[in-house]
């Protein structure tokens, strides 16, 4: 069994707004015997730095002051000695696996079934489940045994949970050459509120670091994060570990 963990960073741009231009979901896809590893480590790390509470992207940001930061009197230096420690707990299993769909929020509105930011959502999320899936079917080729997976996402809202719970289910249940089979996924989407979930917390940090690579064309944290995206046999991560949308017209950064 396989958990992929997800979580988003950024915000889909409004209709006719470019700004920001890109979102993210990322999905970090870990074998069931490796959570406890990694959820182990976390917690030692978060006990010997000091760090009480959620772990979450934004906290690292120079000047992000939020009374529930629990970084909020560390130095910058500090801060990106923990972020890379974090990394490092996932980069270190080469079992765990990083996938993630970026989508240009503007370009998406150019297709004629894209229309709200909930539409953006949705479709970013589809990516994740086609790579989840065809990653437990590389697993289960190379191992000779089926392997299944669930995904858990992170608590949004009634309506936007009911909604991506549906949306979801229609995924899985559709019959048609447009979209991809499921047949290794057990259950629907599974949803957990983030502080109480440490590979949200992880999904987090990963989501943050794809998106900070797009939008501001920084890759410090994504090269944190790179040698754990999924990629093809000769190494190829675009399309794999990390798939644009919508590919035509895309004018972005191509990983």
């Amino acid at each position: 069994m396989h958990l992929c963990f997800v979580d988003e960073s950024g915000t889909p741009a409004k209709p006719g707004s470019g700004n920001p231009k890109y979102f993210v979901i990322a999905g970090l896809i870990v074998p069931e015997d490796r959570w406890h590893r990694i959820s182990g480590h976390l917690q030692g790390l978060k006990a010997n730095r000091g760090y009480k509470g959620e772990l979450k992207w934004r906290f690292f940001a120079p000047g992000n002051k939020d009374k529930e930061n629990p970084m909020v009197e560390w130095t910058m230096e500090k801060r990106n000695a923990f972020r890379s420690l974090i990394f490092r707990i996932l980069t270190s299993d080469k079992s765990i696996r990083i996938v993630a769909g970026i989508c240009d929020s503007a370009l998406a509105y150019s297709l004629p079934n894209v229309n709200t930011q909930a539409d953006i959502y949705f479709r970013t999320y589809k990516v994740i489940t086609e790579r989840f899936q065809y990653a437990l079917q590389d697993i289960s080729k190379a191992s000779g045994t089926k392997f299944h997976g669930i995904i858990v996402a992170d608590h949004r809202g009634r309506d936007d949970d009911k909604r991506l719970r549906e949306q979801h289910q229609r995924l899985v249940e559709a019959d048609s050459s447009y979209t991809s089979n499921y047949p290794n996924l057990i259950e629907g989407v599974f949803l957990a509120p983030s502080h109480m979930s440490v590979g949200i917390q992880f999904a987090d940090m990963v989501a943050g670091a794809i998106w900070r690579r797009f939008e501001s064309n920084d890759d410090q944290w994504f090269n944190a994060i790179k040698d754990a995206l999924r990629a093809s046999p000769q190494g190829r991560i675009d399309g794999f570990g990390v798939c644009r949308f919508p590919k035509k017209g895309w004018t972005g950064p191509i990983i």
